[in-house]
């Protein structure tokens, strides 16, 4: 799916020239359903209907058939990506298609280990994703990136010390360097205290920490994850606001929220866009990062999400802080935040069309 272009309704200021930052983005996930189907058909493989005539996709995961079904979609499209020049595409199209819609900075989250055995491990694989990242980042109008190194809930919690200490070597900043530390997957899945020793690796290399909790759990997975994993950010963490302490503590503790209207609704979190507790969760003082998660598997982009915030009544002013928020609670170099924060004032100040 190429980046909109779509002007917006007479009126609105355009969200596409907002200036953000873009925090929760997959690396499978973030491919332009074209290019799934350009490599399944480059590797002679067959796509599932659901990434073909069927697309896009809603899944009901309240019980786990649902969550299996989008987890073997997500499993078909990485399927499709069988090296090196699959890899730098993925990276490159992500990078010039946030740009496209405002984001300065972009951050793709990476479990080497899904793509280590075509280019020889995970250190080159790594290695792949940094370089394109930094080349990328040098396009006039591509967004600027960071990779988060991102361990599997459904994996041994040792693999994910393994990932946290790659991760460790090849931190930095500025685009090409390894930003953060994630754990993804079904939330559902293993036991969060066990991964605390690879978070612990992670944070003595001055690495965000950002796991994925409170989206297909309750508040408690939320506590359990600020006690075990300390994290910086939560990937989604809607759900804390269904117990006000849960919510009070994230606040307390500055842990910013990546929030993903999109593949919340798609996933059957939520039934409706007025059910998503964006106003909540701004309201209670919350840090909000909106993202798309996976616009391959949910067909939206990072705009999307700041529409669903426009349905939602957020006044422009209040769009202008969650792009902000988005920025403050990133790895961005200094020098981009700066001049991104000028250009929202710039984007706030002019008359809508």
């Amino acid at each position: 799916m190429s980046a909109s272009t779509t002007p917006p309704p007479s009126g609105l200021r355009d969200l596409a020239v907002l200036p953000k930052a873009h925090l929760h983005l997959h690396f499978t996930g973030s491919m332009r359903v074209e290019t799934v189907r350009e490599m399944s058909a480059s590797h002679g493989l067959r796509l599932p209907s659901a990434l073909e005539a069927d697309w896009p996709v809603t899944f009901e995961t309240r019980d786990e058939r649902g969550w299996f079904r989008f987890q073997s979609l997500y499993d078909a499209a990485r399927h499709c990506v069988r090296g090196e020049a699959d890899m730098r595409r993925i990276v490159r199209e992500a990078a010039l298609d946030d740009g496209a819609e405002g984001s300065r900075w972009l951050e793709i989250q990476i479990d080497p280990t899904s793509y280590a055995g075509f280019v020889g491990g995970i250190t080159p694989a790594l290695e792949i994703v940094l370089d394109e990242a930094a080349s990328v980042s040098r396009v006039p109008g591509a967004a600027q990136v960071g990779v988060i190194v991102a361990a599997s809930r459904m994996r041994h919690e040792l693999e994910s010390r393994t990932l946290a200490r790659l991760a460790a070597r090849y931190a930095g900043e500025g685009p090409g360097a390894v930003v953060g530390f994630g754990l993804s997957n079904d939330e559902r899945r293993g036991d969060t205290d066990a991964f605390a020793a690879a978070f612990d690796i992670a944070r003595r290399a001055g690495l965000a920490l950002v796991p994925h909790a409170g989206e297909l759990l309750g508040p408690n997975a939320v506590d359990r994850t600020l006690d075990a994993l300390r994290p910086d950010r939560l990937g989604h963490g809607v759900r804390s606001v269904e117990d006000p302490r849960t919510l009070a503590r994230v606040v307390e503790d500055e842990v910013a929220l990546e929030v993903c209207p999109g593949s919340n609704l798609s996933l059957g979190v939520y039934d409706e866009i007025e059910d998503v507790p964006l106003r909540t969760l701004v309201d209670a003082g919350a840090t909000v990062a909106l993202g798309a998660d996976d616009p391959l598997i949910f067909g939206s982009r990072l705009v999307a999400q700041y529409e669903v915030a426009r349905l939602l009544e957020f006044s422009d002013a209040e769009l202008a802080s969650l792009a902000r928020a988005s920025l403050r609670a990133s790895r961005a170099p200094t020098e981009v935040r700066e001049t991104a924060f000028a250009d929202i004032d710039t984007w706030l100040a002019a008359t809508p069309t």
